[in-house]
């Protein structure tokens, strides 16, 4: 696969392969924050975690390399994000189905594995742009993705029908491999003020 399944390493995170051992810690990590019950967003509850991970391993060897974050301060797995629609023929993947622990929002945590995952597509792959996808309405999720540098291309009307019958826009951001280098020192400098 263009994109290897190893670990990516920072000062505070680790992003490692995700695997079934890891279903237990997810679960507690989920609880942190009851995230699921947001309306707007596609986060596992505990009772859903086992068929959630069963199914990011099934897309591995397609278009998903999916990590468990776990910070390297407390050993805890404290959320999830992967890279997806993988199209190596394009030099291009977005990054998402990110979601973290109540803890650890609006710490050094989302920056740096947003940092170490387009170091990795840009640096080690050969990138030319990344996507960020979310819903219209999860602005949390739209202000962090605005906060790494991205720029919002548009926004897909009627993109997706939801598991609740509702239709979802998605707004779809991107990162171009020119704009990298800026971005990076801006994630960079980010850490350095924590």
């Amino acid at each position: 696969m263009w994109i290897k399944n190893t670990p990516l390493e920072g000062q505070y995170i680790r992003l490692e392969p995700l695997a079934l051992e890891h279903v237990d810690e997810l679960k507690e990590a989920v609880e942190d924050g009851q995230s699921w019950k947001l309306w707007y967003a596609n986060v596992p509850s505990p009772q859903q975690m086992q068929q959630y991970v069963e199914k990011a391993l099934s897309k591995v060897a397609e278009d998903q390399v999916t990590f468990v974050v776990r910070s390297i301060a407390s050993g805890h797995i404290v959320g999830t994000t992967r890279y997806y629609d993988i199209k190596p023929e394009h030099k291009r993947a977005s990054i998402g189905y990110t979601w973290y622990s109540a803890a650890v929002r609006r710490t050094p945590v989302n920056t740096e594995a947003k940092l170490l995952l387009m170091a990795n597509l840009f640096e080690t792959c050969g990138a030319l742009s990344l996507e960020f996808k979310t819903h219209f309405f999860n602005h949390p999720s739209r202000q962090a993705i605005e906060r790494l540098g991205a720029k919002l291309d548009g926004v897909l009307r009627s993109h997706q029908i939801l598991a609740d019958g509702s239709v979802r826009d998605t707004a779809v951001y991107s990162i171009l491999a020119s704009e990298w280098p800026a971005v990076r020192n801006h994630l960079k400098a980010k850490l350095t003020a924590r």
